[in-house]
């Protein structure tokens, strides 16, 4: 008989028992297959994964900070030597000048809203990107910045000019409102602007001081009584009375005073013979009358028309001083006014 714990040989043929599960586990490694630290690389995976993609990305990091590098360099030697071209345009250009202090300002700007974004917790990446963004512009040439300005900007159109009828229309629709106020004629803005300075001060002699006088020299004696030549027209001294710079343009702004309606010259003389007295005795009287023979003076004056007087109280005075009263002037008659006259002509 066989002893029950003597093994008994499989017979032939028959498959070999398999382990238990518990008995397949990989064998505890040895003692000479561990690294020299004693520690085993698979007791901490994750360690080993994490170093080898930043292993691996090293040499494109170093490729992105040499590109930066070198295209941060480009753009300092770019800007170094535009700005030292636009520093020595402006010494002698001064619009040059006023654009390169504007733009130092814009700038010092832009790192302040840097300092206060990133303190107001926005990330520091995003706050460079805008103010890299706004630091570019300033590196354009201010030609492309203004005509990128003017592609950006909405096309204007300009507004249709009112027709000759429709602004007689809205004339005749203002004159129906008579809650409308307004200060002076139309005309006086465009007039001021018509006006030099010196006739502004004649403007104010006559007003305040009334009509002046002025004198003609003519040929006299015999042969004037029957063909008299005029001499010297229009001599007086309104030049000097009113405080003209330019005393010899005089003539000058009384055409231009009396082509804009506000002057007209009566061929009457003043009732105070007393104010041809020094004019008479003026030197280009005395030279006009010394040229001939025969001379003679004829007495003349200068008066403010009734637009002109208007004119004087609404612009050249304030308006405590337009309410006083001034000289009076005569009228231009009919005739003077370039109206037809009561005998159906015109006068000489």
């Amino acid at each position: 008989m066989t002893d029950l714990h003597d093994e008994v040989a499989p017979p032939a043929g028959a498959p070999l028992p398999q382990p238990a599960e518990s008995e397949s586990e990989a064998p505890e490694p040895l003692l000479d297959d561990l690294p020299a630290d004693g520690v085993d690389p698979r007791a901490h995976p994750s360690a080993h994964d994490r170093l080898a993609p930043a292993v691996e990305a090293l040499p494109g990091l170093a490729r992105v900070a040499a590109s930066a590098a070198w295209h941060t360099t480009g753009w300092g030697v770019r800007q170094s030597l535009r700005n030292t071209a636009r520093l020595a345009r402006a010494v002698t250009d001064r619009d040059e000048a006023a654009a390169l202090a504007h733009e130092a300002t814009e700038a010092v700007q832009v790192v302040s809203d840097l300092a206060r974004s990133v303190s107001a917790g926005i990330p520091v990446s995003s706050a460079l990107v805008r103010a890299g963004e706004t630091l570019g512009s300033f590196s354009e040439p201010p030609e492309r910045r203004a005509r990128r300005h003017d592609e950006d900007a909405p096309p204007r159109t300009d507004p249709r000019r009112p027709s000759l009828r429709e602004r007689g229309a809205e004339l005749l629709e203002r004159s129906r409102d008579v809650w409308s106020e307004r200060d002076g004629h139309p005309a006086y803005e465009r007039m001021l602007g018509e006006l030099a300075p010196d006739e502004a001060r004649v403007l104010l002699l006559l007003l305040e001081h009334g009509p002046q006088p002025s004198v003609d020299v003519r040929t006299g004696g015999p042969i004037g009584m029957v063909s008299s030549q005029l001499i010297a027209p229009g001599l007086t001294m309104i030049g000097a009375r009113a405080g003209c710079r330019y005393v010899d343009q005089v003539p000058a702004y009384l055409n231009n005073l009396f082509r804009l309606g506000l002057v007209w010259f009566s061929r009457e003389p003043l009732r105070d013979p007393m104010d041809y007295q020094v004019l008479e005795a003026q030197p280009d009287v005395l030279e006009a009358c010394h040229t001939v023979k025969f001379a003679k003076v004829v007495r003349r004056s200068i008066h403010l028309t009734p637009f002109g007087e208007d004119f004087c109280r609404t612009c050249l005075v304030d308006e405590v001083t337009a309410e006083r009263s001034f000289p009076e002037h005569q009228a231009p008659p009919e005739a003077e006014s370039g109206e037809p006259s009561k005998h159906g002509g015109t006068a000489d």
